[in-house]
């Protein structure tokens, strides 16, 4: 996430990434769903990130192949999903729409712009 927030800096974009990220850098898969869920539980991370996205004209999910998943949306990436449509935000998906049951519909409602990887495509 840090990495592709500097490259939409570097294209001018006033990228964020909540203070959240800082304990996952170099942790394993399982570390990292020690914290995520620590920090829902402990940090109120979901209202942390909702009051960040107010702020926002458009959010990126960056949909990566996870466990074997391709172009993997958890269940909080899509809530932060649902914000951003709620908000009236431009939802931009990294890679394509995920051929996961059950809420594939409801993302393509959203009307996300698949950008397949191009940060040049974020206006």
């Amino acid at each position: 996430m840090v990495e592709v927030r500097d490259r939409l800096a570097a294209l001018g974009h006033d990228a964020f990434v909540t203070d959240l990220h800082k304990p996952f850098i170099g942790k394993s898969d399982e570390e990292k769903e020690r914290i995520k869920l620590y920090q829902k539980y402990n940090k109120d991370a979901i209202r942390e990130f909702w009051n960040a996205m107010q702020k926002a004209n458009a959010v990126l999910v960056l949909n990566l192949d996870k466990n074997g998943e391709k172009n993997y949306i958890g269940g909080n990436t899509f809530l932060e999903i649902g914000f951003a449509h709620i908000l009236n935000q431009k939802i931009f998906l990294y890679n394509p729409i995920p051929e996961i049951p059950y809420y594939k519909t409801e993302i393509i409602a959203m009307k996300p712009i698949v950008i397949n990887r191009d940060l040049s495509l974020i206006n």
